[in-house]
């Protein structure tokens, strides 16, 4: 489980395509290494990923093809900065919210609007995504956790502002119009969907 409070901006050093349905990534990140083994979990931009090995500053993970797929991480390459958040510990603030790193589908940044000390962004998302998201609720955005400012079903977008720091120490703040972005909706909201469906979906 993660917080949404990221860690580091971690620099993808490598994605190699095995051979079946698997790729191996390789991430620097000084902070997030710091303590990791072999089998810990780190989110990378939102993707909950197991660690399989560790070097000096970096890690690897193996990634199925599927999640390449489905979320941004396809799109990976040598160079490209990625959010990095080590697994919440007994101990630690929550300071987000319920992050699982299981993510739901991608994004699009529709458009981004400065102000004078935030930025206000939308992103587009596909309608069984936006069902689950509502104003003053969250949502993990490339594994930030933020809060909705609000939702327009007429567009099929929804608003978040990022603050100076979000800007300054996340992908968030280097993404432009049109670049994709991981998405994953509170899990207490599909879980009532089920609820009161009777369990049957």
């Amino acid at each position: 489980m993660f917080t949404g409070i990221v860690e580091e901006l971690g620099t993808v050093e490598g994605l190699d395509l095995l051979e079946g349905d698997a790729a191996r990534l390789t991430i620097r990140g000084p902070k997030v290494t710091e303590d990791a083994g072999h089998g810990d979990s780190i989110a990378v931009n939102g993707c909950c990923l197991t660690v399989v090995a560790t070097g000096e500053g970096t890690f690897t993970a193996d990634v199925m093809r599927e999640t390449l797929q489905r979320t941004s991480l396809g799109q990976a390459a040598k160079g490209s900065q990625v959010n990095l958040e080590r697994a919440v510990s007994a101990h630690d603030r929550l300071g987000g919210h319920i992050v699982q790193g299981h993510v739901d589908g991608v994004g699009t940044i529709a458009s981004r609007t400065p102000a004078e000390h935030w930025e206000e962004v939308r992103v587009a998302a596909a309608p069984e995504i936006l069902k689950y998201v509502a104003e003053k609720g969250s949502i993990a955005v490339d594994g930030v956790s933020l809060t909705v400012t609000g939702v327009d079903d007429t567009t099929g977008t929804f608003g978040i502002s990022l603050i100076p720091t979000t800007l300054e120490l996340t992908v968030l703040g280097r993404n432009k119009v049109g670049d994709t972005v991981n998405l994953e909706v509170d899990v207490i909201a599909k879980y009532v969907e089920r609820l009161l469906a009777g369990g049957t979906k």
